[in-house]
């Protein structure tokens, strides 16, 4: 064979799988039962478009309740402010009117008292009743006050409050369950999983749909650890597809990875390339080869790699010269499983002999025949 020039690439070769960009993935909010679907698998939908419905009337009730709740809550709450409820307000008024007379009716009482038994028409004894019925008097009036003032015990204050927030957290919690029960395309794209019919019985959790704009997709690639040191983001990514053997796709590395993982007793790291998928062939979750270019040359001298031979670190060929073998000594640099760029030791048109058949070995020296 000659030297010639050419192309030659440096390739990493591994496998990957296809992922949705934009994706819905709807699950059942609760257990219950389907009671609409309104597309198939492989429908084009538009953003907003009602895809499934589910049985929502358990939600419905719970929502009712919970509305229910916080109506209760928020009078609850507007008691705190206001100091109780109307009745309880007027109550307390009339009570502190009550106690203020009490109060106005005792002094008076120990007023007259103390007067009499500076004339001795009263004993020390009736002053003293009188004394202590005015401070009883008196402290049923400052309770009153002091009800006024604070109708409601820290801890009442916080058990109200409390129920308000668990009012209101079911009530958003049965809304949201509620529209969940109703699925909606939240962008333009393609159904391509459908799990349920309709009139079955979901779990909560259970997967109801998936929706994905397929026109543009991400390859996930798994590099093996050797091989992550030669990845450069930017680089040109080819994908290939077995159920499509006459297609391919490209697109360029993202990022290198940042973590090594075990997947499947291999220790890989995680790439990501996008695909421009417009005309929708490849689909989610399919396994697809994946070659990543990290190195290309234009117009350098190539040679077949299994003409290259390397003794104790020093590459070199067996040169074709006047029908003989010549030992010559190469310089080397790009590499590929089926080629080397030969940087110097050899020009353009030389003869270099393949390994001899029946694995004879080529000797220095020796005489050859060129055939074709």
């Amino acid at each position: 064979m000659t030297v010639q020039r050419g192309s030659i690439r440096s390739l990493v070769s591994t496998n990957g799988k296809i992922e949705p960009i934009e994706n819905l993935e709807a699950h059942a909010p609760i257990s219950t039962t389907v009671k609409r679907i309104l597309v198939k698998e492989g429908d084009h939908v538009r953003k907003g478009q009602l895809l499934l419905q589910l049985d929502d009337a358990d939600l419905v009730s719970k929502a009712a309740q919970a509305q229910v709740q916080m109506k209760a809550a928020a009078a609850s709450e507007s008691a705190l402010k206001t100091g109780g409820t109307q009745q309880e307000v007027l109550t307390l008024e009339a009570e502190l009117r009550t106690d203020r007379n009490a109060v106005d009716v005792a002094q008076h009482t120990v007023d007259s008292l103390r007067k009499l038994q500076q004339q001795g028409d009263a004993s020390p004894g009736e002053v003293t009743v009188a004394e202590q019925n005015l401070k009883a008097a008196q402290s049923n009036l400052t309770l009153a006050e002091q009800k006024k003032k604070d109708p409601y015990s820290q801890p009442e204050v916080s058990k109200v409050r409390a129920e308000a927030a668990e009012a209101q957290a079911a009530y958003e919690a049965a809304e949201d369950d509620l529209a969940k029960c109703n699925v909606r395309a939240p962008f333009d794209g393609i159904v391509y999983s459908l799990p349920p019919k309709q009139g079955a019985f979901v779990q909560a959790g259970d997967l109801l749909v998936q929706e994905a704009d397929l026109s543009k997709v991400l390859v996930r690639a798994y590099v093996d650890e050797p091989d992550i040191g030669r990845l450069q983001p930017g680089q040109k990514v080819e994908i290939t597809w077995d159920a499509l053997p006459n297609r391919s796709w490209t697109g360029t590395l993202n990022s290198i990875p940042s973590v090594v993982k075990l997947v499947s007793a291999r220790n890989v790291g995680e790439v990501t390339c996008a695909i421009d998928n417009h005309d929708l062939r490849l689909l989610p979750h399919v396994n697809v080869g994946v070659t990543i270019v990290v190195a290309q040359l234009d117009d350098v001298l190539t040679l077949e790699r299994d003409a290259l031979r390397v003794d104790d670190g020093k590459p070199y060929v067996y040169r074709i010269v006047n029908d003989h073998l010549k030992a010559q000594p190469v310089e080397i640099a790009l590499q590929n499983l089926t080629q080397v760029e030969i940087t110097g030791g050899l020009a353009q048109g030389a003869a270099v002999a393949l390994p001899a058949e029946e694995n004879k070995p080529l000797i220095d020296g020796a005489s050859v025949k060129v055939v074709p």
